[in-house]
């Protein structure tokens, strides 16, 4: 694959991948401001943490739909809708006045999220000029790049206001959905509609179920790492935009280039368990060490690299846990992740305000180590998951659901 042949792609491809770069800052965004937006609307922890609550159990209900939305209106379509939501939605919590406002205009952007990322990779992979490798390393880096710069730039808007990340993604939108209405050729619907009860019918086997309720448990971790950890690092927007910078960078690097090999040299399952295990211990001594800024900001950082690689394989084992189409398995694990994990940052913030600022910690690590125990018990019906896998669009489309 030469750099020359790699980067001449269609001006559409490169307007999704522009906006998947967007899209993808979503979560990390907002980082930066959560102290600020709680001491300038007089909002608890708990109450902003609401905005990583609602964003993400939109989008794990939305899971249900996207696949019969798209199949009866067609990807551009598809994509349309969900960076025109994106752009007003964001344009809203920045206008909003009260932390209630946000966090309901933030579960509007969560819709429009799931809509996008539901059809991104497929429009990419039929666009683009070349091999389907070389559409999905595109993919991969424009996801990479939104991760890791989420933070960065909430931060940098942070420090003119509080306001100022979410009218930057309305601007950056915008102009998204400016370039893929205009440079994205129309797709038809698919032939074979969706129906938005098979990813629930998909749930009734136990090796998706048992990745879904260890995934789910993982998300407590998370979240407390990614909603509560700003508010006893105290620091200013931009150096908490710098912090999570660190971990969306080292998140984004694992996903696309560790993981793989650690999967083809050791297997799906143990390098997941032993990935879990170091996260726990992570927050553990995170709990510990809850008083000390420093080691708070070196923990978020050194769990960007034990997230990376959970995610992508977590999620890729998904993708081949039941004998259902990749979408559907998709969408069903995306449901109980997000859907069920969506109160660990309001858990966090409560934890918090009600105890110390060390359970919510505690309660994160003990939450991904009930995450191993659950795994462990797919260690049977999951042994296929051990046998070497290619860099294909089943990884990509693992790190889109992992990383959304």
């Amino acid at each position: 694959m030469s750099n020359s042949s790699f980067l001449k792609q269609p001006k559409s491809v490169w307007a999704v991948a522009f906006a998947c770069v967007i899209a993808f800052m979503g979560i990390g965004l907002v980082d930066p401001i959560l102290k600020p937006i709680a001491e300038q609307l007089h909002a608890s922890p708990s109450q902003v943490s609401l905005l990583f609550t609602s964003y993400m159990a939109v989008i794990g209900v939305a899971m249900l739909i996207t696949g019969a939305v798209s199949s009866r209106i067609g990807a551009k379509r598809t994509l349309l809708i969900g960076l025109a939501i994106i752009v007003v939605f964001s344009a809203l919590a920045g206008a909003s006045n009260s932390i209630g406002m946000i966090v309901a205009f933030r579960a509007g952007w969560g819709l429009g999220n799931a809509l996008f990322i539901a059809t991104a990779l497929a429009t990419i992979v039929n666009s683009a000029a070349g091999s389907v490798a070389e559409a999905i390393i595109l993919y991969e880096a424009a996801l990479g790049v939104g991760i890791a710069a989420g933070p960065l730039v909430g931060g940098e808007l942070g420090t003119i206001s509080w306001r100022g990340p979410f009218f930057g993604v309305a601007v950056l939108m915008t102009i998204a959905l400016a370039a893929t209405a205009f440079l994205l050729p129309a797709s038809p619907p698919e032939a074979r509609r969706t129906s938005i009860v098979e990813p629930l019918k998909a749930l009734r086997h136990r090796s998706l179920a048992t990745v879904a309720i260890t995934a789910l448990l993982y998300n407590f971790g998370f979240f407390t790492l990614l909603a509560f950890t700003p508010f006893p690092l105290a620091m200013s927007a931009r150096q908490i935009g710098l912090i999570f910078f660190g971990w969306g960078l080292c998140l984004a690097f694992t996903s696309v280039f560790v993981a793989p090999r650690l999967q083809r040299r050791f297997g799906t399952l143990p390098v997941a368990m032993t990935v879990l295990l170091l996260f726990s211990a992570d927050l553990a001594v995170m709990g510990l060490f809850a008083h000390h800024k420093a080691v708070l900001a070196i923990g978020v950082v050194v769990a960007g690299l034990f997230l990376g690689i959970n995610n992508t394989l977590i999620t890729e084992a998904v993708m081949s846990a039941a004998p259902v189409e990749r979408g559907t398995a998709s969408a069903a694990y995306s449901f109980v992740r997000f859907s069920g994990g969506a109160v660990a940052p309001w858990l966090a913030g409560k934890l918090g305000e009600e105890f110390n600022i060390q359970l919510p910690f505690y309660v994160g690590a003990f939450a991904v180590l009930l995450a191993v125990g659950v795994l462990a018990t797919g260690w049977k019906p999951l042994a296929h998951l051990r046998v070497p896998t290619n860099h294909s669009e089943v990884e990509a489309e693992a790190l889109t659901v992992a990383d959304a």
